[in-house]
């Protein structure tokens, strides 16, 4: 995504824009003090947004009247415009159309099988963008942009993949400038973890927390780190990618040619496949959290230990980076309090005692939506500037 210079009104636009993002409701008054802008030019930037069908206006109640806030409080109308994500994992495709304040008005996904099929899960992805807007009855010329969070490394400029051996078709594709062709849309790229991460802070169980780490189990195992309010990516857009960390030295091989990576121990697919082989009959990750629910013994054993293992590698980064949250999300998060006991107690264990004591382990609260949320947030974290370079025009 290419930044294009704003000249001085466009950042007036912004500031008062950002302003309104920032807050559920507000008012001139509160704008001043927050952009230390004019009340006049800010008086001009609200009719502007007012008349542009942006900004609602609307009387306070009367015990709001009565402590003498101002008398007309201002919201974005989260209909005037909208944002796309995509979710591309390992076995999915997961479209989702927001409003402006990060609400899905369209939601759905496709099982695929993603790994060996770029085209055709781009194609997909497309068609389901495409139904999404008709479906809607949305214009194109309303949706500020379409992001999109991949199961990969994503290594920028040009949102190259880092896919060698973990989406081994997909060598060398450019996602983002693919579904541009495909759909007309400015496109952002992310990791899968980072995109969840975004979502978990901007919208769930991380609001607002600064050092976070989130962790999504699902087909592969990652992390999203926020440090300070700012994600990190590392140079090739490889910072976070726990699930190939070495777990055991004589483990099975990965599928990105080490041995013994935490995704070959503690993957759903690894827990599954030691109780397939156990039990002489199929488990997939649904029968697991079945079970854990019904307190099958083995299979809390299975994911306890998986989790043990997951523990000893997010340990080592609550050492490193001290982080106030970890969120857990991905298909092993609704096991519950078996997985996350385990993890925290491992923490406990195992990382620098002051920053052990501090970190809380939780769910995220999204869900399966979290990286499609995550995915629209790209967008929508850039929508002031959109917005207010697109009132010039």
């Amino acid at each position: 995504m290419i930044d294009t210079p704003l000249n001085l009104r466009e950042v007036g636009r912004l500031r008062v824009l950002q302003a309104l993002f920032d807050a559920d409701s507000t008012s001139r008054s509160e704008i001043v003090q927050v952009t230390g802008l004019s009340r006049a030019t800010v008086s001009s930037v609200v009719a502007d947004l007012l008349t542009a069908g942006l900004v609602e206006e609307s009387e306070p109640d009367a015990q709001a009247r009565s402590t003498g806030r101002p008398a007309q409080s201002l919201t974005l109308c989260a209909s005037a415009a909208y944002a796309l994500g995509a979710d591309i994992g390992h076995q999915h495709v997961r479209v989702a159309l927001c409003d402006l304040s990060g609400t899905p008005v369209w939601n759905d996904g496709v099982a695929k099988d993603v790994d060996h099929a770029p085209g055709e899960t781009l194609d997909l992805a497309a068609e389901m963008i495409h139904r999404a807007l008709r479906e809607r009855g949305i214009d194109r010329s309303r949706v500020l942009g379409l992001g999109i969070d991949i199961a990969a490394p994503v290594r920028d400029p040009g949102g190259v993949l880092e896919a060698h051996g973990i989406m081994p078709g997909w060598i060398g594709v450019q996602p983002g400038a693919e579904l541009e062709r495909r759909t007309g849309l400015t496109t952002w790229l992310a990791n899968d973890a980072d995109a969840g991460a975004l979502a978990e802070r901007k919208y769930g169980a991380g609001r607002n927390v600064d050092d976070m780490i989130y962790v999504r189990l699902s087909a592969g195992i990652g992390a999203g780190i926020i440090a300070g309010g700012r994600h990190l990516h590392g140079t090739g857009g490889l910072a976070g990618e726990i699930g190939h960390i070495r777990s055991l030295s004589d483990g099975r091989v990965c599928r990105c040619g080490n041995r013994g990576c935490l995704e070959t121990v503690a993957g759903p697919d690894a827990i599954t496949r030691l109780l397939t082989d156990s039990w002489g009959h199929p488990v997939t990750v649904s029968d697991l959290l079945s079970l854990v629910q019904d307190g099958d013994r083995g299979a809390i054993r299975a994911l306890e230990d998986a989790a043990e293992e997951i523990g000893r590698v997010l340990a080592n980064l609550v050492t490193l980076l001290n982080p106030e949250l970890i969120v857990v999300g991905g298909d092993l998060a609704p096991a519950g309090e078996s997985l996350f006991e385990a993890i925290g107690r491992v923490i406990r264990r195992y990382a620098l005692a002051p920053s052990a004591e501090s970190v809380r382990v939780v769910q995220g609260s999204l869900g399966d939506q979290a990286e499609v949320l995550g995915a629209a947030g790209l967008v929508l974290a850039d929508a002031p500037r959109l917005l207010a370079t697109t009132l010039a025009r």
